[in-house]
């Protein structure tokens, strides 16, 4: 695994928290136990910052869903978000996440974060899906304030 920022490390860990939880099903809070206990890559435990900020960013995503996936769909104009790939549903919904929860962060910084996401997890195409989505939710909720 590279070397990345702390904040950058912590989107990775809440992405495959959410993963195991899409996929697995059951409580967020388990997938998050399973991840930092078992499945960690590290040999060093997670650092304490990094670890709050990966599980709250994924409790946090499951929480809102219902007020994510609707700005996903109108955003994706005849794709529900359980349609999507797996893990592309999943970056959009963490991204659009911190629109809602972290207005602190910049938009721009919150799209970057998800395209490198995309581009280490996911595919080239992906990548341009994503940009195009959250660029247009973010001008939606720009409009919107």
């Amino acid at each position: 695994m590279r070397r990345a920022d702390p904040r950058h490390r912590a989107r990775e860990a809440a992405l495959q928290i959410l993963y195991q939880w899409d996929v697995a099903g059951g409580e967020v809070e388990r997938a998050t136990e399973t991840l930092f206990t078992l499945q960690w890559p590290n040999t060093d435990p997670p650092p304490d910052d990094l670890r709050a900020f990966a599980s709250s960013l994924a409790r946090d995503t499951v929480e809102r869903l219902a007020e994510i996936d609707p700005l996903i769909a109108d955003t994706a104009e005849r794709w529900r978000p359980e349609r999507m790939a797996v893990l592309d549903r999943l970056i959009l919904r963490m991204a659009v996440c911190e629109f809602l929860r972290d207005p602190g962060t910049p938009p721009v910084v919150v799209i970057n974060e998800a395209l490198e996401l995309a581009r280490t997890f996911s595919t080239e195409e992906s990548v341009k899906f994503i940009n195009g989505m959250l660029d247009a939710i973010r001008k939606k909720r720009a409009r919107d304030a």
